[in-house]
């Protein structure tokens, strides 16, 4: 897959990524996109491997699926490396 096409992909990923975790990680918006761009080039390269065929080719929804698993993982791991609880950030 060209690099465009996984940056839309991965900015596709990351802002639905931002919507599926649950709580505020303090990222936004730009910060979801970059992480969903990171997750879908770690989800598709492991997709790869999982299921032994390219996942990667283009942009449709099968590309867009395995890259939003990538950026939520992505998000996740983001999260507990950072230590910033995912249930909000609580009254003002």
């Amino acid at each position: 897959m060209s690099i465009i096409a996984w940056i839309v992909v991965g900015a596709i990923a990351g802002y639905l990524a931002g919507f599926l975790v649950k709580g505020d990680e303090g990222l936004g918006v730009i910060g979801h996109v970059i992480l969903g761009i990171v997750g879908a080039l770690v989800g598709g390269f492991l997709a790869g491997i999982i299921f032994k065929r390219d996942l990667t080719s283009g942009i449709n929804i099968e590309t867009i699926i395995v890259a939003t698993i990538g950026a939520i993982v992505t998000v996740l791991v983001v999260s507990m490396i950072t230590g910033r609880n995912r249930t909000g950030r609580g009254a003002v």
